[in-house]
């Protein structure tokens, strides 16, 4: 008995935040603001903001496709897995520690079958707001661009965790800025993938700062 409740804990747990979730996200006034040179939330990409404000853009299903998320093989991943097929997302399993090189190439063949590749580049473990490598690798393999977004809400409440993970507080304001997509060329070298990196992780800067200015902060 007690081995099955080990084993259908993340299940139960997840299908209760999944709950929780539907009842802080829904009811946000939403407002999606799209910078020049950004495409529309309709288009095969990969979506990327900081691991701390996943929550509204999950919640709302923000890009308008198919949509995959990798997640961990962890007892916390499959918990996420049940969030998230919930809300209609393809799973991929796995991460940089276990599984990774298998993720990756699923994430490349959903990208190029036509799916939309979300992606928090900071994740999952930090630092905090520095994108990782792996994100430019998935694009210069799939061809698919990178889209920074930058999210925001009020009131809300920011847990004090590596990542400052924000939780929306119910009927609030909320903002989601999408900015410029970045695309990464085919015969990219080492030095232009740091260079686009780069460009990535200060334009999701950018992205956050204009939703939070949008919002008062």
């Amino acid at each position: 008995m007690k081995r099955r409740w080990h084993e259908a804990k993340p299940r139960i747990l997840g299908t209760i935040l999944y709950y929780v979730l539907r009842l802080l996200v829904g009811p946000l006034r939403l407002r999606i603001v799209r910078l020049e040179g950004s495409l529309e939330p309709g288009t095969p990409a990969i979506p990327c903001m900081w691991h701390g404000r996943t929550v509204i853009p999950a919640g709302r299903k923000i890009w308008k496709t198919r949509v995959a998320v990798i997640i961990s093989h962890s007892r916390d991943g499959e918990m996420q897995a049940t969030i998230y097929r919930k809300l209609g997302y393809d799973i991929i399993r796995g991460s940089t520690g276990r599984g990774g090189a298998r993720a990756a190439v699923e994430a490349i063949r959903a990208l190029k079958s036509g799916a939309t590749l979300a992606l928090t580049p900071d994740g999952p473990r930090g630092p905090s707001g520095v994108v990782q490598e792996g994100i430019v690798f998935l694009a210069h393999k799939s061809g698919r661009p990178l889209v920074p977004l930058g999210v925001s809400c009020r009131p809300r409440i920011l847990v004090k965790s590596w990542d400052r993970y924000l939780i929306p507080i119910p009927f609030g304001k909320a903002v989601v800025v999408i900015g410029r997509a970045i695309t990464v060329p085919p015969d990219a070298d080492a030095e232009t993938l740091e260079r686009i990196r780069l460009e990535l992780q200060e334009a999701l800067h950018d992205c956050e700062r204009q939703a939070e200015r949008m919002l008062g902060y």
